[in-house]
């Protein structure tokens, strides 16, 4: 009976798997147009005489309010133009970044289908990590010196739990997660549980969008910080039952359990060896099991409550 089990289950997988390539081939047939416009390029090799141009070319990008002398200097400015020497040498080819950027575009086209892809502009933004990515209807900036690589001398003191992720392979994942901000619907986010379910459902958007990418990258976490978080997850779980976390609108717990930060804050010894965010990475968990138990659509388990999607998930712990 045990070996009939065990066959059955793999038949599941691999017919699982069978449909799941099946279905990334369909989405890498639709046809996505992904023009990259180098503002960042344009700019650096621009003269003052070409300031003109330049917003002739990149409206958006010049405010009225803004007097030319401050764009002149920029265009002067030493800091400003090893920046984006650096720049140039990181992202020289931009073949991989193009190619991850469409797929994202294909897996959004397939889901939505009233996606329309929008004009791609590379940037500098003194490195301002806050606004790596930015994301509306017509137009999407991505800020290159924002992933110039964890180690660059560039990021000497930001805290190494920022800078980890100022690297090339977390551009695409920073775009998704913009792009889920889109689709997620929530009619509040007072309790723990809220804030765990809305982003588990950033990260699942990630799990069905970016599927290339490994569930390292789509958190931002490190190899060693999945693994932590996977082999404690029954532990964290049991820890938030019973100090009845889930459903308290204590301030602090997001603080604790959700905000980037050096590692979570269960107050215990342990604390220095977990990765920060733990309550993000259970409440993918969760929604993971409600998507696998129940027969629901991306889009529609986006608009869900989170209690709702925690009753029916069905939410086990790996032990």
């Amino acid at each position: 009976m045990k070996k009939l089990i065990l066959v059955c289950g793999l038949l599941v997988s691999l017919l699982s798997c069978n449909k799941d390539s099946q279905l990334e081939k369909e989405i890498a047939k639709i046809d996505i147009d992904v023009n990259v416009e180098r503002f960042d390029l344009a700019f650096d090799d621009a003269k003052p005489s070409d300031l003109s141009n330049l917003k002739a070319a990149f409206p958006f990008m010049f405010s009225k309010y803004e007097n030319d002398s401050i764009w002149i200097n920029r265009m002067n400015d030493t800091l400003q133009n090893q920046l984006s020497a650096e720049v140039r040498k990181a992202f020289n080819d931009f073949d991989d970044i193009h190619i991850e950027v469409r797929s994202l575009f294909q897996h959004l086209k397939y889901y939505d289908k009233s996606f329309r892809e929008p004009r791609i502009i590379t940037v500098t933004s003194d490195v301002d990590y806050r606004y790596k990515t930015i994301v509306t209807d017509t137009i999407v900036l991505l800020a290159l010196d924002t992933y110039l690589g964890s180690n660059h001398e560039f990021y000497e003191g930001i805290p190494k739990y920022i800078s980890q992720n100022l690297s090339r392979s977390q551009l695409v994942c920073d775009l998704a997660t913009n792009y889920s901000e889109q689709y997620i619907h929530q009619k509040s986010r007072k309790t723990l549980l809220d804030e765990m379910i809305y982003f588990g459902k950033q990260l699942y958007f990630k799990d069905v969008m970016i599927p290339f990418k490994t569930d390292a990258d789509k958190i931002g976490y490190t190899q060693q910080q999945l693994d932590w978080a996977a082999e404690n997850e029954s532990y964290i779980w049991r820890y938030f039952i019973e100090k009845e976390m889930l459903f308290s609108t204590d301030n602090s717990l997001p603080n604790r359990f959700i905000a980037l930060a050096p590692f979570s804050k269960f107050y215990l010894e342990l604390d220095s060896e977990s990765p920060g965010r733990l309550g993000q990475y259970i409440g993918w968990q969760i929604v993971r099991a409600y998507m696998k138990n129940n027969k629901v659509s991306l889009m529609d388990m986006m608009q869900k409550d989170a209690e709702e999607i925690f009753n029916n998930s069905n939410f086990k712990p790996s032990k």
